[in-house]
């Protein structure tokens, strides 16, 4: 077991012993508190999501917690290294959650720094309607304006057909989600971003290893984001990332998520710049300390270290995660075939390979089947079901008299409000449990 360990070399001897001590204890407190219950077809209950982990996470958390760096530190600098290699992309900046992450994306649009490009009150931001609200809050606390498109099911992404119609000469951004995990239409959505030099954020919360044409969803857009939180393909138990292959932004998004200031220095580390006391910035005297000026309206959004640490020993497993997410979904895709004559079963989307958040299923209005009957006779038999976030986010109390504009007349998202419901497979979900899950659809 003591291959699980971490690395220890940067310990003194003493130290090294003390912990490895800590870390002896925590593997027999682990086989203890968290060995696996057997599964019991109608009684163990069978959950839409939840965290994988094992001996690893804690024995990296308790190597953080002794460390005592409460802030971000050496695993936080680790995972953004080594995150980033793996999606793809040039700069991994870790923060306290992906609705953090989504609010400093599209926050960092508004920077000066930006010139002509940066987005301004009053512009307009495109979305869709069916959708979780931290896709579309960052919009409006941002004093833009959403606009808001219809989806296409069974794909549950944007349809791409009304672009056009939601386009006007204050179109800055386009802000989408790879809904549960299917890749929206990046092709057509890349090519109209291009053609009208609009900005593109990628919300990849639901999509960690999903593949569009080859290529990681979470790579395309100008910025992406990333959620770590407990039901997503890895945990941290809180936690997110915002994502960047332009240098210029990676700066911009660093300012927004460290109070808005415009030194680039790590927690506990000065003088970066090699010119702390050099700088002529705003109408601050010469030499103010760089430290100290800010240079955006920012925020305080790092996480500690402790959770990167956590985050390091999932980064082992993500591979493994996306593989038996795609696994469980294919399981239940042709298993449940069966209910396409009531349900409308979810499809990929064209040129993509999802790593898949969730199962989602529509009736069809031609079923005499009710939504709510459906769930309460999967709770009955102890199979846990989600709705599709806001559904149509527009009848959600918050969202009921916000400044926007609306195309089309959202008939689909109407309808996922109505309609639509998921189902896990996220990596806890075993073979048995998804066969109970088949058996309990047949007897619907």
């Amino acid at each position: 077991m003591e291959e699980l360990f971490p690395d220890l070399n940067h310990c003194s001897a003493k130290e090294r012993d003390l912990r490895l001590d800590v870390l002896k204890a925590a593997e027999k407190y682990y086989q203890y508190k968290f060995s696996q219950k057997e599964f019991v077809p109608g009684e163990t209950y069978i959950p839409v999501s939840g965290k994988v982990f094992d001996e690893r996470e804690l024995f990296t958390l308790l190597d953080s917690s002794l460390d005592f760096w409460l802030t971000t530190g050496r695993y936080a600098e680790k995972f953004e290294r080594q995150f980033a290699e793996w999606i793809g992309v040039k700069h991994c900046l870790l923060v306290n959650s992906g609705s953090s992450a989504n609010l400093l994306a599209l926050s960092a649009l508004t920077s000066p720094k930006l010139g002509d490009r940066r987005l301004l009150p009053g512009d307009e931001v495109i979305t869709v309607a069916a959708g979780f609200p931290t896709t579309v809050n960052p919009i409006i606390q941002n004093q833009l304006i959403p606009v808001f498109v219809d989806i296409k099911i069974p794909t549950y992404n944007i349809d791409t057909s009304y672009l056009e119609e939601a386009l006007s000469p204050k179109t800055k951004a386009i802000m989408l989600a790879h809904t549960l995990g299917n890749p929206f239409n990046l092709k057509e959505i890349l090519e109209f971003a291009r053609e009208h030099d609009l900005w593109l954020i990628e919300d990849n919360c639901d999509a960690v290893g999903s593949l569009y044409e080859g290529q990681k969803t979470g790579t395309f857009g100008d910025i992406s984001t990333v959620s770590f939180y407990p039901a997503h393909h890895m945990t941290m138990g809180e936690g997110g990332a915002v994502l960047t292959n332009d240098s210029r932004l990676k700066k911009i998004i660093e300012s927004f998520r460290d109070w808005g200031r415009d030194c680039w220095c790590p927690p506990g580390k000065d003088n970066s710049c090699q010119k702390r006391f050099a700088w002529q910035l705003g109408d601050l005297p010469y030499g103010y300390d760089h430290k100290y000026t800010y240079s955006h309206i920012g925020y305080n959004l790092k996480m500690t270290d402790m959770q990167a640490a956590v985050g390091c020993a999932q980064l082992e497993k993500l591979d493994e995660f996306v593989n038996k997410r795609i696994q469980n979904f294919g399981f239940l895709r042709e298993k449940l075939d069966f209910l396409s004559d009531r349900f409308y079963l979810p499809e990929e989307t064209t040129h993509s390979k999802p790593s898949w958040f969730g199962f989602p299923m529509t009736i069809k209005e031609s079923s005499n089947l009710q939504r709510g009957q459906v769930i309460n006779f999967l709770q009955q038999n102890k199979i846990g079901t989600r709705l599709l976030f806001g559904g149509n986010i527009l009848k959600q109390p918050a969202y009921q008299h916000i400044n926007c504009r609306i195309v089309s007349e959202l008939s689909s998202s109407d309808r996922v409000m109505n309609n639509t419901f998921w189902i896990g497979i996220y990596p806890g979900i075993t073979e048995p449990m998804l066969v109970h899950v088949q058996k309990i659809f047949q007897s619907l």
